[in-house]
């Protein structure tokens, strides 16, 4: 049946609108409202990009061990595998750390403190309407083994 959790999680919200709706608000408000100074983005150019580079390997990473293990990725369809190697061994959410990680890169280069206003919402988003649902389907999915995991593996890292 649709409506049981094992059938798919029931996500709420797109992630990676998540984290671009909360850069778009920043530079919205940074560039056509109320500009608000930040750190200069010069100065952490080299930080900014090597958040940069890791997030974009850490998201290569995390999609080819889920690939790897003939499950989906998307958030709206069931998993066939409980993914537990690669990245998922030290985070049970890697993606999304790798998104986290490209949200604090962007707003780096940015050069503008408004991302970081909308920071705590995109985390509430994120772990509210996202992965609670996701964990609820691994939970009914796999049940003592997904307990597990969880017992020895952080959510973020």
């Amino acid at each position: 049946m649709k409506n049981e959790p094992t059938a798919r999680p029931r996500t709420l919200a797109p992630p990676p609108l998540v984290y671009a709706a909360g850069l778009g608000a920043g530079w919205w408000l940074q560039h056509r409202v109320l500009p608000l100074g930040g750190p200069e983005p010069a100065p952490l150019q080299a930080l900014a990009w090597a958040l940069l580079a890791l997030s974009i390997a850490l998201m290569l990473w995390a999609v080819w061990t889920i690939w790897r293990h003939k499950t989906t990725v998307n958030p709206y369809k069931a998993a066939s595998t409980l993914v537990t190697r690669g990245p998922f061994a030290f985070s049970r959410n890697p993606i999304y750390v790798a998104d986290a990680l490209l949200y604090i890169a962007v707003t780096l280069l940015m050069g503008s403190l408004w991302p970081l206003v909308f920071a705590p919402l995109v985390w509430l988003i994120m772990r509210y309407a996202v992965i609670a649902n996701e964990e609820a389907h691994l939970s009914a999915k796999f049940g003592a083994d997904y307990a597990a995991y969880c017992a020895r593996v952080r959510r973020w890292l």
